[in-house]
């Protein structure tokens, strides 16, 4: 039996506050969305993974959640303005011919078990449809102008989850179907006179929709975050010249920094600060001012050096902030283009970088003008 996964990850989430949706933000150093795709992909019998996303989001699904993948292929979809209308874009991507069932996850459930996946799967073996659902225990009650008017009888009544299983024959032509919205999957297969089968939920697999869920979804998660943290501080003289290299960026001066390399300072200690969080010693140690091949040498290649080295360590940069010392020349109107260049060497997203400045009140070497310091301090996580 020929699986396919969709996950539908194209709502904006406004619920649950933040910058990004919620399905892009982090939760125990991976995007929530990260979580659910894995989940799904790491099953043997599923054969292909598709998420369906919203249009404006492929840059930041590419930037936040690809890298956390590994190995496991997804092919990326753009949904609707509903999700249903997501869920069919998913359903039209999948090979007819090669895939027999499918399962339909949302992509803000990240705690979904492999055990309620492959309950979902077996169940398919003699159902048109399986999906998760858990027994409501609280009492319930009809209410009115915040006054209880009647109880309902919840013994037959459950809570519904994902992943839900379906024959994908039987599923498409439901959706073929479909005139009116549909809460869930299983409501369009119900519609269509498909049998769908519940196995048992699990407590733990709840939907991220408000601020206080991602605390809940860390501390259900349980895992032992390595977290490490790093600094850095570097120093450059000036020298005769009319512009200096700051992450990267060529600013326009009256003088130019001296180094042996192009006397990056930032970049440098941003380096050396990603350097301390692995206990890999200093740029000195991986590139010896000693050697005439690191002459006047771009730091870019330091920087993404010490990015390799994260990696080979398993962890992930989370955050990167780094303060430039002088007196000149101004920061401000470069600071942007820095973050964006940063970003672009850690494969970080920008907000996750700061890059400011500071004077010394005119005191001190840098206070006098005779050169440029800069302090920075790093974050990574494990992967």
């Amino acid at each position: 039996m020929s699986i396919a996964a969709i996950i539908v990850a194209a709502g904006r989430g406004t619920r649950a506050g933040g910058v990004l949706p919620k399905q892009y933000q982090d939760l125990t150093g991976k995007p929530v969305l990260a979580h659910s795709i894995l989940v799904l992909a790491q099953q043997p019998e599923i054969t292909h993974s598709i998420v369906v996303i919203h249009p404006d989001d492929r840059d930041l699904f590419d930037k936040t959640v690809r890298p956390h993948l590994g190995a496991h292929q997804v092919q990326v979809v753009t949904g609707g303005r509903q999700r249903s209308d997501s869920v069919r874009s998913g359903l039209l991507a999948i090979d007819k011919v090669a895939i027999q069932k499918v399962l339909i996850h949302d992509g803000a459930r990240p705690l979904a078990s492999a055990d309620i996946c492959q309950s979902v799967i077996a169940a398919l073996q003699e159902s048109e449809g399986a999906a998760p659902a858990l027994p409501i225990v609280e009492a319930l009650w009809f209410g009115e102008n915040d006054t209880v008017k009647n109880t309902i009888d919840r013994s037959a009544l459950y809570r519904a989850q994902t992943p839900q299983g379906f024959d994908l024959q039987r599923l498409l032509a439901a959706y073929d179907n479909l005139k009116t919205s549909a809460s869930d999957d299983v409501e369009v297969a119900t519609r269509a006179g498909m049998s769908v089968r519940i196995v048992p939920g699990d407590e733990k697999n709840i939907k991220i929709t408000h601020p206080q869920d991602f605390a809940l979804a860390a501390g259900m998660l349980g895992q032992a975050m390595d977290v490490r943290i790093g600094t850095g501080f570097d120093v450059h003289a000036f020298k005769d010249g009319n512009s200096v290299v700051l992450c990267g960026v060529s600013i326009p001066h009256t003088r130019s920094l001296q180094g042996h390399s192009d006397a990056d300072v930032a970049m440098h200690a941003i380096t050396d600060a990603i350097f301390g969080a692995i206990a890999a010693g200093d740029i000195g140690r991986h590139f010896p001012p000693s050697d005439k091949k690191w002459e006047d040498a771009d730091s870019r290649i330091f920087l993404e050096h010490a990015v390799d080295l994260v990696q080979q360590n398993n962890l992930r940069i989370s955050n990167v902030d780094c303060t430039i010392i002088c007196e000149q020349p101004k920061i401000s109107p470069h600071a942007d283009a820095m973050q964006a260049n940063i970003a672009d060497i850690t494969g970080i997203a920008v907000q996750r970088i700061s890059i400011k400045a500071t004077t010394s009140e005119r005191l001190g070497f840098t206070g006098r003008g005779e050169g440029i310091a800069a302090q920075a301090s790093v974050s990574l996580v494990s992967l």
